[in-house]
């Protein structure tokens, strides 16, 4: 649900929008806090959702008559709910903050501030307060949370917002700009651009298909490559000076009327050249081959036998003297290098179905991964041919709904767990439905194993016990159902897309649901009901640590710290505790609450240890990617000595991986457990039309021998997996193995569970 929630957040606009307070002044000062007349419920000047879970609240205050108060119970819909307000950029700073005092009750996820800002390309910046994990019952407190200010935002997006159930209060809310309020920001007349200024296709592209033959769609890929390598090498396009978007629709109509190759060559090429004579560039050079991992794929610009002979000329022209002036619709982003895909409109406010549209999806997102994917050596299938299969896929579907699952389908080419649809909620891919069954579900043994529940009633009352294998519902096997859904669950591996399949495995309509369950020796049919997702806990299963305290001392001998609850700040009191122990437990599988690769690495160092190096774009050169030097790990005090297990398994993604990385390059470490989902890497966000955004790992991560985590994961020293015997017996088999590691392999089976079972 986290997830999904950050999606709708950096979705624009968010839930109910309102209309923006061009001058503010002490006007905007009492909205902010909160202390100007109400009708309703919802605050005067604020906009948000869902109903009913919205209200101003003069009895609980921070100073003065009015607060608002956020109040959720099992019955509310959407999972969170937030109030929102927007202002045009039109200030000029380093700076935004956004600050105020929140008070918490029975909070059982987490509440707290957020903040965005949005471009041309929505969510430019992003910040809220999840990671702080504010939840349970506090009294008021002032929190912070600040972003640079993008000299391209339009618009800022900020608010609070509660997940899950129970009441948050939020009064004397501020809006700073260099630490000053907004409404005191120097005024900025941002200059327009292209996007701006062109407005011809802002009702829709105009182009209809019903159909597309073979010879269209060759054509089809022509135009998708070729308005790729403009859109990426032409001046004017990298300067800016076209919509570039809007160019696509008007080269759309020739291209698809020509009857044979040569005609749709011909107008391509004239639509080339109406853009202007290429200048020389005398600094042009070749790419630079030292310290490279990836060249250009750009050969096929040189194939007369598919452009002819002035179309191919014209593109090695325009190559040769590629600009060496900054991109318009790419940048990479400060001291980390992953790609940043600037003045990239959503238009959610298309219309479906709208041919056009859905061909610029394809072709925005082909082009990306051609030119900007760090990992393209390593797809399971030729690029080309993919765009060439799409194109009748995803021009023609008829529907929103269609073209959403077969942009998803589009997207699980890349084979990248960090790829998918992120601004559609998961229940609308296969099994498509707003109700599941109150069980948490994973693959063990390959098999579908019930391992919890989601509902701490309902679920024990379905008929379910820990332990069964889910064989089949309403008649279909589950290897069934995993064959026919996998090509819509995005993933970098099989682990990954297991993961997530099982998730989901039990979501439908309404309705019961009748599943085969294999009970030990028992066969059985199992009807149960499923439940609204609303009243279910989507975190339940998400990680497989041990519940309760981040740090314990399992025993005298041995010390456990969980990740997805750590805090950097109390790290060093952490390994002063664990200083007498034979052995540290660091359990990966999660996602880490907090950033503490360095923080904690470094006190598991002897000596400095390089642990990774990256891959970087080549903005002069798209599609050529750099070597990086190695990143090190440098010794710092309290040193732990012990012996450190590092357990990751299939949930172990992204930050978790690079975390593992960097701890198992101490001398006295050891990772155990399974396969992780092989997604690591800064992620770089792609706005698609429609309203949509996807993500990509943006740069590449791999050991500093430059052997690759990316699709492989971390893969483990040992490697020890669950069983559907030790699930139904209530163990946890990796920890054990872990604490064998370190006690001794002949550590009595009684005493190893009693080490973690009583904590």
């Amino acid at each position: 649900m986290k997830r999904f929630l950050l999606a709708l957040l950096l979705a624009a606009p968010v839930l109910q929008s309102q209309t923006p307070i061009t001058n503010p002044g002490s006007g905007f000062a009492s909205i902010l806090n909160f202390e100007t007349e109400h009708t309703g419920t919802t605050p005067r000047g604020w906009g948000g959702g869902p109903p009913g879970t919205i209200f101003v609240d003069g009895n609980i205050v921070h100073s003065g008559r009015w607060a608002v108060r956020l109040e959720r119970d099992t019955a509310s819909p959407q999972g969170f709910t937030t109030i929102t307000h927007v202002l045009p950029a039109d200030f000029a700073g380093k700076t935004i903050e956004w600050r105020g005092f929140l008070r918490t009750e029975d909070v059982s996820d987490f509440t707290g501030l957020w903040l965005r800002e949005d471009g041309d390309t929505p969510g430019l910046a992003f910040d809220n307060m999840q990671r702080q994990q504010l939840n349970g019952t506090h009294d008021w407190k002032e929190y912070s949370i600040s972003l640079p200010l993008r000299p391209n935002a339009k618009q800022i997006f900020f608010g609070v917002l509660t997940a899950g159930t129970g009441k948050a209060w939020a009064d004397d809310l501020q809006l700073l700009v260099d630490g000053k309020p907004v409404w005191d920001a120097p005024k900025l007349e941002r200059p327009k651009t292209a996007i701006d200024l062109d407005d011809e296709f802002d009702g829709g592209s105009r182009v209809v298909l019903t159909g597309l033959s073979k010879t269209q769609v060759n054509n089809l890929v022509v135009l998708g490559k070729i308005w790729g390598f403009l859109k990426y090498h032409h001046p004017v396009v990298i300067a800016g000076r076209r919509h570039w978007d809007y160019e696509l629709f008007r080269v759309l109509p020739r291209i698809l009327a020509a009857t044979d190759r040569n005609t749709a060559n011909t107008a391509l090429h004239d639509w080339a050249l109406s853009f202007g004579e290429i200048p020389p560039c005398h600094t042009c050079t070749a790419v630079r081959t030292e310290g490279i991992h990836l060249s250009p794929d750009i050969d096929w610009i040189d194939q007369q036998a598919v452009l002819g002979s002035d179309l191919a000329r014209l593109l090695r022209n325009i190559y040769k003297n590629r600009t060496q002036s900054p991109q318009f619709y790419v940048s990479v982003a400060p001291n980390v290098g992953n790609p940043i895909f600037e003045h990239e409109l959503a238009y959610a406010g298309m219309k479906f179905p709208d041919a056009g549209y859905q061909l610029l999806a394809l072709y925005r997102f082909w082009n990306i991964i051609e030119y900007w994917y760090p990992n393209r050596n390593i797809l399971d299938q030729d690029w080309s041919s993919v765009l060439a299969e799409f194109i009748p896929r995803i021009a023609l579907a008829k529907n929103k709904e269609e073209y959403q699952l077969e942009m998803i389908a589009l997207i699980a080419k890349v084979t990248d767990t960090h790829a998918n649809l992120w601004s559609v909620p998961p229940q609308s891919r296969p099994p498509v439905g707003s109700c599941q069954l109150p069980v948490v579900t994973r693959f063990v043994e390959d098999r579908a194993i019930v391992t919890g529940y989601s509902e701490a009633t309902a679920g024990p009352a379905t008929g379910f016990k820990i332990g069964d294998v889910i064989e089949s519902l309403d008649d279909a096997t589950v290897l069934e159902l995993v064959n026919r859904w996998a090509p819509y669950y995005p993933a970098s591996n099989q682990a990954a897309r297991l993961r997530d399949i099982a998730r989901g495995l039990t979501r439908g309509d309404c309705s019961s649901v009748r599943a085969g369950v294999r009970r030990e020796d028992q066969v059985l049919t199992v009807t149960a009901q499923r439940m609204p997702l609303t009243n279910l806990s989507q975190t339940s299963g998400s990680t497989h640590d041990l519940a309760g305290e981040t740090f314990r001392l399992l025993s005298d001998d041995v010390a456990y710290l969980k990740l997805s609850s750590v805090k950097s700040a109390q790290i060093g009191d952490n390994i002063n505790r664990a200083k007498n122990t034979k052995g540290m437990v660091i359990d990966i599988r999660n996602y880490p609450s907090e950033f503490v690769v360095f923080t904690l690495g470094s006190l598991l160092q002897e000596r400095a240890t390089p642990f990774v190096r990256f891959t970087v774009a080549d903005l002069q050169n798209p599609g050529a990617f750099h070597w990086g030097q190695p990143l090190m790990l440098t010794p710092a005090q309290p040193h732990y000595q012990g012996k450190v297990v590092i357990l990751v398994d299939e949930v172990s993604q992204s930050q978790a991986e690079y975390t593992a990385m960097a701890f198992r390059s101490a001398p006295q470490a050891t990772v155990i457990g399974s396969t992780t989902a092989g997604a690591d890497g800064n992620v770089s966000e792609i706005p698609l039309p429609g309203g949509h955004r996807t993500m990509i790992s943006g740069i590449g991560v791999f050991y500093p021998d430059k052997k690759p985590t990316q699709r492989v994961g971390i893969i483990p020293d040992f490697q020890v997996k669950p069983t559907i015997a030790g699930i139904r017996a209530g163990r946890d088999e990796v920890l054990e193995e872990a604490l064998r590691r370190i006690l001794g392999p002949q550590t009595p089976q009684a005493q190893l569970e009693r080490l973690y079972k009583t904590q």
